[in-house]
């Protein structure tokens, strides 16, 4: 009975220490937001959980969807047409942010948005692609 304690305590020890099942990564996504009815700009995303939630927003499920990203100035990546773009790494959808994040992309190219964030209140997800 011992013995069968044991090997059972050192099956449940070796599995807690693998983390359990992973999950399959998702491929990155560029996701195309338009704000404001007449502005649009893309963040490269490469999070499952941050692709889920923006796939879902444009199949038009009800969720956070206020994008929050951390500018990066002076490097576009995919944001084509402008001189910054969205830290892939720093992204959360909101339902509540601060103001001071708030505008049109054009804002954060004209130097309005001073801070390190934009978070566009208006921003509605138009398009989910594959990463070039």
């Amino acid at each position: 009975m011992r013995a069968r304690a044991l090997g059972l305590l050192l099956a449940v020890l070796s599995l807690a220490g693998c983390g359990g099942p992973t999950a399959t990564p998702s491929p990155p996504v560029v996701v195309t937001f338009e704000v404001a009815g007449d502005e649009r700009y893309k963040i490269l995303l490469s999070h499952a959980d941050d692709i889920d939630t923006a796939r879902r927003l444009l199949a038009g499920e009800d969720r956070p969807s206020i994008p929050n990203g951390r500018i990066v100035r002076g490097q576009t990546g995919v944001n084509d047409g402008y001189s910054w773009s969205i830290d892939p790494d720093d992204v959360t959808f909101d339902d509540v942010t601060i103001a001071d994040c708030d505008g049109a992309p054009s804002d954060v190219e004209d130097g309005v948005i001073t801070g390190d964030r934009f978070c566009p209140w208006s921003a509605v997800v138009v398009a989910v692609d594959p990463a070039p």
